[in-house]
C-alpha cells in the first residue's frame, strides 16, 4: 500500500473510531417538537428607565432563570438569542398557560403605607403617591414605596394546617428595621381606619393590604422582618405568587413573541415516521446503486452506513439540537450523498472503457481525480444554501441548516475517503482484478450506450428550451398572482392549533363551531386522520381553551398536539429575513459560479435558480399548500440540489473546452449533456427513493416538507440541463466574438456534423466511448 493510500486509510479509521465513540457516550439533543414540550420566545422591551440592550436582556434571562427552575421542569434550557431575545425550553411541558403567565410577568413587589381610603374620582396629590384599588374593590390611596423586591430574601407558599385558613404565601425581608418601622407606624391609627393597613403590590395590582395587629404597639412595629400574604389562593395560585416574589423583578418589560408547544405523542410519531422512512429510503437506495455498479455499489453502501454513523457523531459533539426538520435533512442527505459516489464511478466507467486505462485501480484513481472539482463545488454550493440557513432562519429551520451542513461534510469524507479507501483495497485483490465485470466499472452502462449511438443534438435550438421554460414559468407564475400566498403563522403572527380529535370532524362543522363561540376568522384545516388545525389572529390562553372547548365539542373530545404563537413582530421579522435568505442565496451562488467558471454559466445557473423558485413557489400557491418555515428549509435545499446539476455539467463543459478551445459552446455543451446524463439519472433516482420514502411513511408533518422537495427535484434537474445551458449558449453568443465563442461558434454546426459524429461515436463505441463522444463535436 502506497503512502497516500496508507494516509486516508488512516484517517478514515480515526474518524469512524472518533464517531462511534462520540456515538456511544454524547447524546444528541432532540428538539421539542420531537420530544414534546413547550418553547416561548421572550423579547425585552425598554423601560422608562431602562434601555433593553444586551446587559438588560442577561439580567433579565438571570432572573428568569430562577423562575424555571423553580417550575419543576426536567433538564429545561434558557438561552439568550440576539440583542433582545431569549428562547425558554421546557420540555414535557403541555400547558403552556402557567409557564407564558409566570415567564412575562414583569413582578414588580412593592410594599407601600396606607394614607387613607380614596374617592372614584380622586387623583393622587404628591409625587409617589398612587391610588389603586385593594382585594375587595376598595380604593386606597398610597404613599410612595417603603420596600421593593429587593429587600425580599424568601418567600414560600404554606398551608396553614392548624386553623385551616388555606393557603397563604410568606415573606421574609433581608432587613427587618424597614417592615418593623412601616408597621409601626401603620399601627398608631385605630383600628379599623384604612390607615392601619399596609398594601402590598405586585405590579400595580394589591395582591394584599391586611391590617396591622391590635396586639402591635405604635412605633414598635412588627420584628423579624417576616410577614404573610393571605387571600383566597389556590395550591398553584401561592406557589405562583411565591416563585414571581422570590424571584424578583425583571429588569425590563418582556413580551411573548413565539410561543410552541408540541404533544408527545406527535413528537414520538414524528420519530418513528422519520426512521422508518430513513430505513426504506437507504435500503432501496442500496438495492439500486448495488444493481447498478455491483461491487463498488455495495462498498458505497458501506460508506453511507459510515456517512450516517459520522453524521450523528457531528451533531451530538456540536451539541446541535435535533428538530423535526432536521431529522428529514438527515435522511434526505443521505440521498444526497449518493451523488459524490456515482460521480466517481461514473468518471471510473469512461476512464476504464479508454484503451490507456486497462485495470480497474487505474480506472478508479483516475475517476475520483477526473470527479473531485465537480464534488467539491457542488458541495460547496450547497453548504453556502446551509450556512444561510443557519443564519438568517429561525426555530427548527435552523436546526436543518445545522443537520444539512453537517451532512455535506459527512458526505464527502464518506464519498472522497471511505468509499476510496475500500474501493481501492478491493480492486487490488487478484479474483477482483480477474473478474473486471464484477466490480461494476467494465461497463459504461445501459443509458450511456443509448446516448452514444443516438447522439442526439439538443443543443441545435437552445431557444426552443427557453421558450418551454417560459411557458411553465408563466402557467406556474400565475398561481402567484390568481390564488395569492398562503403564508404560515410564521410569516403572518398569530396563533396555530393542532387538534387530535376523537372522531373525524368536517372542517366546515368546525369553523361554524368556532364562529359560534366568538373566532368567525378561524381557518381550519384537515391535517389528517382525525386531526385539525386551526390557524387565527393572535389568542389569549383563555381565548386558546374557549377555541379547544368547541373542537372538543364537535370531536367528541380533543387532545391538542401542537400549539404555535407568533407575534406580529416576529412574523415580519421572519418573512423578511425569508426574502433576504433568498435573495442572498441566489447573489452567493452567482458569485461562486462567477468565480469558478464564466459569468455566463453564473448567470444562466441563477437564472436557473430563480425559474426553479417561481415555480415551486407558483405549485404550492395552486395548491393551497401553506409558505411556512418548513417550505422555506425545502425551497433553499432546492436551490442547492439545482445548482448541484448545474455545477457538474458546467464542470464537463469546462473540461471540454479545455481540450479543443475552437469548438462551438453548443457543441460542447451538448456532449457535456450526454455524458452527465448517467449520473443525473441515478443520483435522482437515489434521492427519489428517500423523498418518496418521506412522503409516504414520514407522517403528515413530513409531506408537505418531501412534496416540496419532489416538485423542486424534479424541475432542477430539468431546468439546470434544458434552462441553464440553453440560455449560457444564448448569453455567449450574444457577447458577439469579444470573447471565448460568441455569436458565431455559439451554435451548433447543424444536422450533417450531428450525423457525422454520430456514425463516427457508433463506429467507436465498442473500445474508445470517451473518444468517440468527442469527436462529435469536431475540429
Amino acid at each position: 500500500m502506497k503512502r497516500p493510500a496508507r494516509v486516508r486509510a488512516l484517517f478514515a479509521l480515526a474518524v469512524i473510531a472518533a464517531s462511534v465513540f462520540i456515538a456511544v457516550t454524547v447524546p444528541v439533543r432532540l428538539g421539542l417538537d420531537l420530544r414534546g414540550g413547550t418553547q416561548i420566545v421572550l423579547e425585552t422591551r425598554d423601560s422608562e428607565t431602562v434601555k433593553a440592550d444586551g446587559e438588560a436582556t442577561d439580567r433579565t434571562l438571570e432572573v428568569l432563570r430562577g423562575r424555571v427552575d423553580a417550575l419543576g421542569v426536567a433538564e429545561p434550557g434558557i438561552v439568550r438569542s440576539g440583542e433582545n431575545r431569549i428562547i425558554v425550553e421546557l420540555p414535557g411541558l403541555q400547558d403552556p398557560r402557567q409557564a407564558a403567565d409566570v415567564l412575562g410577568r414583569t413582578a414588580q413587589l412593592s410594599v407601600h403605607p396606607v394614607l387613607g381610603a380614596a374617592a372614584p374620582t380622586d387623583k393622587p396629590k404628591e409625587k409617589g403617591e398612587e391610588i389603586l384599588a385593594d382585594e375587595s374593590g376598595e380604593r386606597l390611596r398610597l404613599g410612595p414605596a417603603a420596600l421593593s423586591g429587593q429587600d425580599v430574601k424568601d418567600a414560600e407558599a404554606r398551608f396553614d394546617q392548624q386553623t385551616g385558613a388555606g393557603w397563604h404565601v410568606t415573606v421574609d425581608f433581608e432587613d427587618d428595621k424597614g417592615w418593623a418601622k412601616l408597621t409601626g407606624d401603620a399601627a398608631c391609627n385605630p383600628a379599623g381606619d384604612p390607615q392601619r393597613r399596609v398594601a402590598i403590590v405586585l405590579d400595580n395590582k394589591i395582591i394584599s393590604s391586611p391590617q396591622v395587629d391590635p396586639s402591635v404597639s405604635c412605633g414598635a412595629g412588627i420584628t423579624g422582618g417576616s410577614t404573610q400574604i393571605t387571600g383566597s389562593f389556590t395550591s398553584d395560585e401561592a406557589k405562583e405568587l411565591a416563585l414571581l416574589v422570590k424571584g424578583g423583578a425583571l429588569p425590563v418589560p418582556v413580551e411573548t413573541v413565539e410561543q410552541r408547544t408540541v404533544g408527545p405523542t406527535l413528537g414520538a410519531e414524528a420519530i418513528e415516521a422519520s426512521a422508518w422512512a430513513a430505513v426504506v429510503g437507504t435500503a432501496l437506495t442500496a438495492i439500486f446503486i448495488i444493481v447498478v455498479y455491483r461491487l463498488m455499489g455495495v462498498l458505497a453502501t458501506l460508506a453511507l452506513v459510515c456517512y450516517g454513523l459520522i453524521s450523528y457523531a457531528g451533531l451530538a459533539a456540536l451539541g446541535a439540537t435535533l428538530t423535526l426538520p432536521g431529522l428529514a435533512g438527515f435522511v434526505l442527505a443521505i440521498g444526497m450523498a449518493v451523488d459524490a459516489n456515482v460521480l466517481v464511478f461514473e468518471r471510473a466507467r469512461e476512464e476504464y472503457s479508454k484503451r490507456n486505462r486497462p485495470s480497474s485501480r487505474s480506472a478508479l484513481t483516475a475517476g475520483f481525480k477526473g470527479a473531485f472539482s465537480a464534488i467539491a463545488d457542488s458541495n460547496v454550493t450547497t453548504l453556502i444554501a446551509a450556512v444561510l440557513l443557519f443564519l438568517l432562519a429561525s426555530g427548527p429551520v435552523k436546526g436543518f441548516g445545522v443537520t444539512l451542513a453537517i451532512g455535506v461534510v459527512a458526505s464527502m469524507i464518506s464519498a472522497l475517503v471511505i468509499t476510496r479507501v475500500l474501493a481501492e483495497f478491493a480492486v487490488e485483490r487478484k479474483w477482483v482484478h480477474r473478474r473486471p465485470a464484477f466490480t461494476g466499472l467494465a461497463s459504461i452502462g445501459r443509458v450511456r450506450t443509448y446516448l452514444t449511438r443516438r447522439n442526439p443534438q439538443l443543443m441545435r435550438h437552445p431557444r426552443r428550451w427557453l421558450a418551454v421554460s417560459a411557458v411553465v414559468l408563466v402557467i406556474t407564475g400565475a398561481g402567484i398572482v390568481v390564488r395569492g400566498l398562503n403564508f404560515g403563522v410564521e410569516f403572518t403572527g398569530g396563533r396555530l392549533i393542532e387538534y387530535s380529535t376523537s372522531t373525524t370532524v368536517d372542517p366546515d362543522r368546525a369553523r361554524e363551531a368556532l364562529a359560534d363561540a366568538g373566532f368567525p376568522q378561524a381557518v381550519v384545516q384537515s391535517s389528517g386522520d382525525d386531526k385539525l388545525t386551526v390557524r387565527t389572529e393572535e389568542l389569549t390562553n383563555a381565548e386558546a381553551v374557549k377555541v379547544a372547548d368547541a373542537i372538543a365539542e364537535v370531536g367528541g373530545g380533543a387532545e391538542k398536539v401542537r400549539d404555535e404563537l407568533i407575534g406580529p413582530s416576529l412574523g415580519d421579522e421572519l418573512r423578511r429575513n425569508a426574502l433576504i435568505a433568498l435573495g442572498l442565496a441566489l447573489a452567493a451562488q452567482l458569485v461562486y459560479l462567477a468565480f469558478r467558471f464564466r459569468w455566463m454559466f453564473g448567470t444562466g445557473a441563477v437564472a436557473a435558480l430563480a425559474h426553479d423558485v417561481i415555480i415551486l413557489t407558483g405549485i404550492f400557491a395552486w395548491l393551497g399548500k401553506p409558505i411556512d418555515g418548513v417550505f422555506l428549509a425545502a425551497l433553499l435545499t432546492v436551490i442547492g440540489y439545482s445548482v448541484n446539476d448545474s455545477v457538474v455539467v458546467f464542470d464537463r463543459i469546462r473540461e471540454l473546452w479545455r481540450k479543443d478551445s475552437k469548438a462551438p459552446l453548443a457543441d460542447v455543451t451538448n456532449l457535456a449533456i450526454l455524458q452527465t446524463v448517467p449520473r443525473t439519472v441515478n443520483t435522482g433516482i437515489g434521492v427519489i427513493f428517500i423523498l418518496a420514502a418521506l412522503a409516504l411513511l414520514g407522517g403528515d408533518s413530513l409531506t408537505d416538507f418531501a412534496l416540496a422537495l419532489l416538485i423542486g427535484m424534479l424541475v432542477g434537474t430539468y431546468s439546470s440541463v434544458l434552462t441553464a445551458s440553453p440560455l449560457a449558449i444564448e448569453l455567449d453568443a450574444f457577447a458577439g466574438d469579444g470573447g471565448k465563442g460568441g455569436r458565431g461558434r455559439g451554435r451548433s454546426r447543424g444536422r450533417g456534423r450531428g450525423r457525422a459524429g454520430s456514425a463516427r461515436a457508433k463506429s467507436g463505441a465498442a473500445k474508445e466511448p470517451g473518444r468517440a463522444e468527442a469527436t462529435s463535436t469536431g475540429k
